[in-house]
């Protein structure tokens, strides 16, 4: 779409000059063209072949380390009886010798104690994990399976990620077991996008590889067969793939199982500001502002950092510290990385021009029981 426009946009120009500067370019950009030797058959084959392999040696590298999770989960206000869920996992290593973590997502285990989860593996050996722990707010949830000598995966590096990068997910959509699929990287850091439930920190990568119902969980892998994130979400108005899913970098999942299994909890920070779920870029040059990044507040909590600190409703923050704001999720990833008690700097847009406030990041898990549902 964008290269359309880009194109049209040219040709316009073209027009509008009396189509001079198209008639001395375009001829130009033709033999830039024509003068590329084409790609023999025979080397067009060995290079899609080579492609093919790669692809192989990736899935193969993964695959044994894939498994599916099924959970019997406890009756739930509306729904009065148990319910099954179903989803993908990967293994990981644990202590040597001793035992192995299993990553998934929350939403496939929640509400569900260890003695009601069965996990398969891909040879068929099926385990009860002997414990479990979750994090609602990244749908990151860690099993425990207290046996050696099964296969692993291996982390990448989700940093690394880049848009147009080849990536293959795994799972088992529709229960169909140790299905692959393939696509790229489509975008990084998506976050103003609605999951519902208790999702709150939000940085996906989104790739337009095929996963459906039962793929949740499940790793998405670079070439190198490394899992660069966990496949968590897709956005389907008929509930399977159309193309847009998203997965939770590994980085991110790395963090959070890291806490879950040293203290058992997730520590984050907070302001206490509920945050407009998008600076639209008319309300930006409404007030003032070049651009439409940054986080405007709605409103501010009493008895909150951000109060203490003097922010108000109607303020953008431009930047935390030395780092420009994006927009209200990144603002929100920034802050709930960050350790209680930091002091940080808050550059924020007020009144048609710039201040500059300090603020002390607060305790998240003090706070939320008050805070949370307006968020």
């Amino acid at each position: 779409m964008f290269k359309r426009v880009g194109m049209l946009a040219f040709l316009g120009s073209c027009a509008f000059a009396g189509g001079a500067a198209g008639f001395v370019l375009l001829p130009r950009f033709t033999a830039q063209l024509t003068a590329q030797t084409p790609m023999s058959p025979a080397a067009a084959d060995a290079s899609l072949t080579r492609l093919s392999e790669r692809f192989e040696w990736a899935a193969n590298k993964v695959l044994s380390a894939v498994v599916t999770v099924e959970a019997v989960k406890a009756p739930q206000p509306g729904k009065p009886r148990p319910t099954e869920e179903s989803g993908s996992g990967v293994i990981i290593q644990g202590e040597p010798g001793k035992n192995v973590y299993v990553i998934t997502n929350n939403h496939v285990v929640a509400f569900s104690r260890p003695e009601q989860i069965t996990i398969t593996l891909s040879d068929g050996k099926v385990f009860r994990p002997n414990q479990a722990w979750a994090d609602p707010e990244t749908d990151v949830a860690v099993l425990r399976i207290d046996k050696s000598g099964l296969p692993t995966a291996s982390f990448g590096d989700s940093d690394k990620a880049r848009v147009g990068q080849w990536v293959l997910a795994v799972g088992s959509p529709f229960g169909l077991n140790q299905s692959v699929t393939h696509g790229i990287i489509s975008a990084r850091e998506r976050g103003q996008i609605s999951l519902g439930g208790g999702i709150r920190i939000k940085d996906f990568l989104q790739t337009d590889a095929a996963i459906n119902p039962g793929s949740s969980g499940g790793p998405l892998i670079n070439l190198d067969g490394e899992v660069i994130g966990i496949n968590t979400a897709i956005a389907s108005q008929t509930n399977s793939n159309s193309g847009v899913a998203f997965s939770i970098p590994i980085n991110l999942v790395r963090r959070v199982a890291r806490q879950l299994l040293e203290k058992g909890s997730v520590s984050r920070g907070y302001l206490g500001m509920h945050l407009a779920s998008a600076l639209e870029a008319t309300d930006a040059l409404k007030l003032g502002l070049e651009s439409a990044n940054g986080a405007l507040v709605d409103s501010v909590y009493p008895d909150t950092p951000a109060a203490a600190a003097g922010i108000q409703t109607g303020d953008v923050i431009l930047k935390l510290n030395d780092t420009q704001v994006k927009n209200e999720n990144h603002l929100i990833n920034m802050i709930s990385a960050m350790p209680v008690g930091q002091q940080v700097k808050l550059s924020i847009w007020r009144n048609r021009r710039p201040e500059v406030v300090q603020a002390v990041v607060g305790d998240w898990g003090q706070a939320q029981t008050r805070l949370k549902p307006a968020q």
